[in-house]
């Protein structure tokens, strides 16, 4: 039984530029094998490296191993989780819960892992991934000495990969709330079923920064569960957290009740009409507005439509600041690129006649790092900005 796939010059040219996936369409030769690794060769019959295979996804091979000689085993996969997790020493004095495995970033495709105080929440997100699931347990518990491995496996990309959508215990007991600490302030995460592995861990430095520059009446849009609105009580005199989801504020004032918060007002109300209307008719102006929506561009084809979004919430946010105000704005669409979200602020910024300056550019924290040549490990931009009139 064959196991080694062959690819185009276009796949191989691709892995060249740095990017480790090849797509159905670039395999000619397709391994015989089930789901797992194979060594790869290209349209001269060389070798070129080890991949994962997912026989039915349209990502039929993800790079791992640019070694011909290499083994991927127990050991392989202890060696590369090992290394990732040490890129990450010295996070654990400002927090207990951060990424230890940035997926492609990390040289391991489709694995994402999070770090939650004592225990870990994985992501196996592939089907060749999946074949070496028993491994990457063991190399975990090496790596981070967790008390419970939890799979949030319930991602729709799974369905792709012909895997099915669950979430499991993978080792230990793995609790249903867990505390986390971020730079003093402290929250909870749902691992079983809370967003993501059950936390946005990728907005923590910039929910720091919001913190840090906050002051006078701040305004956090989007609030869910109140992490920028718990951090910018730090220096702002009052805060409003707003949020379209009672369930979500209720959460929220659960946790500003861990942290002894008494400043702030919690309002329910879609973000759009609060800023359009209510505050507008109130004449309400702020010092410090967050703005950390959902993704509005889920695809490709509904970035025209998501840029229409972004662009009037951030033109109405920056109509709403008081003289020297800031605001922090970010978007966590992927397909909405660095230019793409610049170029509405400007346009946003055009439409309200003031002039906005860009204090700082942000991104995502050291633990979520984002590769020049794989731009899909990138997805958070965000800007600073302080209305100067």
């Amino acid at each position: 039984m064959r196991n080694t796939a062959t690819v185009t010059a276009k796949g191989l040219r691709r892995w060249q530029a740095g990017h480790p996936w090849i797509y159905r369409s670039d395999v000619t030769e397709r391994p015989e094998c089930d789901a797992g690794a194979v060594l790869v060769r290209d349209n001269r019959n060389r070798p070129i490296g080890w991949a994962l295979w997912s026989p039915l996804s349209e990502i039929s091979l993800r790079l791992i191993e640019v070694d011909v000689d290499a083994t991927i085993d127990a050991e392989w996969w202890h060696e590369r989780i090992s290394l990732a997790a040490s890129r990450r020493v010295g996070l654990d004095t400002v927090t207990n819960a951060y990424r230890v495995v940035h997926g492609e970033a990390d040289g391991c495709p489709s694995l994402v892992v999070d770090r939650y105080d004592r225990w870990a929440v994985v992501q196996l997100m592939s089907a060749g991934l999946e074949a070496f699931r028993a491994e990457i347990v063991e190399a975990v518990l090496s790596a981070t000495r967790a008390d419970g491995i939890l799979a949030r496996n319930d991602a729709m990309l799974r369905g792709k990969e012909g895997l099915a959508r669950e979430t499991v215990l993978l080792h230990g007991e793995v609790p249903t709330e867990i505390e986390v600490d971020e730079h003093g302030i402290r929250y909870l995460a749902a691992p079983w079923t809370g967003q993501k592995t059950g936390a946005f861990l990728d907005q923590r430095e910039n929910r720091r920064l919001a913190g840090d520059i906050a002051r006078g009446r701040a305004l956090d849009c989007f609030s869910y569960h109140g992490a920028f609105a718990m951090h910018l009580t730090r220096n702002a005199d009052m805060v409003i957290a707003l949020d379209s989801s009672a369930k979500a504020l209720e959460r929220a004032r659960h946790i500003a009740a861990i942290n002894g918060i008494d400043s702030i007002e919690f309002v329910q109300m879609d973000a759009f009409d609060f800023l359009k209307t209510k505050a507008e008719e109130d004449g309400a102006a702020f010092d410090t507005i967050v703005l950390d929506p959902p993704a509005f561009a889920k695809t490709r084809s509904s970035v025209a439509s998501a840029l229409r979004g972004y662009k009037d919430i951030n033109m109405r946010a920056m109509r709403l600041l008081a003289p020297g105000g800031m605001l922090f704005t970010a978007s966590c669409s992927f397909h909405l690129t660095k230019a793409l979200f610049l170029e509405m602020l400007q346009a946003a910024a055009a439409d309200t006649g003031r002039r906005i300056a860009i204090r700082e550019i942000r991104g995502q924290p050291v633990d979520h790092p984002e590769i020049l040549t794989i731009p899909e490990t990138g997805y958070i931009k965000g800007a600073l900005l302080q209305a100067l009139d």
